[in-house]
């Protein structure tokens, strides 16, 4: 089953007149007690879904002293999948699929993102420049993931969870063949994760992905590859998350 949606209500909203969308924006950051920062930030997509599972796995990480305090941020729509007014197959999308209509709106949601939505963000937390992380499951992962292929990757850190690469016949794995090409090097951490009993298309997909990156890897570029055992699709989330920040926020990354 779906996780539910939050019932937390959205520390502010970030509009974007591009987009002509108003987002919700939680965020979970150290109190005063533990300094004054700057911290790293880690912002999650699917907000409405995934934001008390991924602060769950920062808070159990942060009793175990395994990472530094961070902000944890996600971004929603306030609404439940399905809703007209959640627009993730349009922002999450790096590509139009025919049978999608309004599809492929990434870059715009990106440059949101890296712009506006970080901008806001700083102003309100002291953030750290040298770790910029964003996080993602599902078709939340294919937008994280696509992130970091960029010619100037703004995000350092990326946790893609079960990643969409199926999304308009695979056509991710066409840009990133094409944007190795012009850039061998990409200094940044990459965690993929996915559990065993998600579907073997799921599971397939990524495999093509991992050996993509094997076979033409990038200077820099320092990918952490885990499987989580009896977890499908949507019970994968919480152990996802936990080891995904850890291997993000941990000094070492290992």
């Amino acid at each position: 089953m779906p996780p539910k949606i939050t019932s937390r209500r959205p520390t502010f909203v970030s509009h974007s007149s591009e987009l002509q969308t108003d987002y919700a924006v939680t965020v979970d950051a150290p109190d005063a007690t533990i300094g004054p920062g700057p911290w790293p930030l880690v912002l999650f997509m699917d907000g409405d879904y995934a934001f008390d599972a991924a602060v769950r796995a920062y808070r159990s990480l942060r009793e175990d002293n395994a990472v530094p305090p961070a902000v944890i941020a996600a971004i929603g729509y306030g609404h439940p999948f399905g809703s007209p007014e959640n627009r993730r197959g349009r922002d999450y999308t790096p590509t139009a699929a025919p049978e999608e209509p309004g599809s492929g709106g990434a870059d715009r949601f990106l440059a949101h993102l890296t712009g506006p939505l970080w901008d806001e963000l700083s102003a309100r937390y002291p953030l750290r420049g040298d770790v910029r992380a964003i996080a993602g499951h599902s078709l939340g992962a294919l937008i994280a993931l696509h992130a970091l292929f960029q010619p100037r990757p703004f995000f350092n850190r990326v946790l893609a969870g079960a990643p969409s690469i199926w999304w308009d016949n695979r056509s991710f794995l066409r840009l990133v063949s094409a944007h190795r090409d012009h850039t061998p090097e990409l200094g940044a951490r990459l965690f993929l994760g996915i559990g065993t009993l998600d579907t073997e298309s799921m599971t397939g997909d990524l495999r093509l992905f991992e050996q993509q990156l094997s076979a033409r890897p990038y200077a820099g570029l320092d990918v952490v590859s885990r499987r989580f055992e009896g977890r499908d699709h949507y019970d994968v989330a919480p152990d996802l998350f936990r080891e995904g920040l850890r291997v993000l926020l941990s000094p070492a990354g290992s």
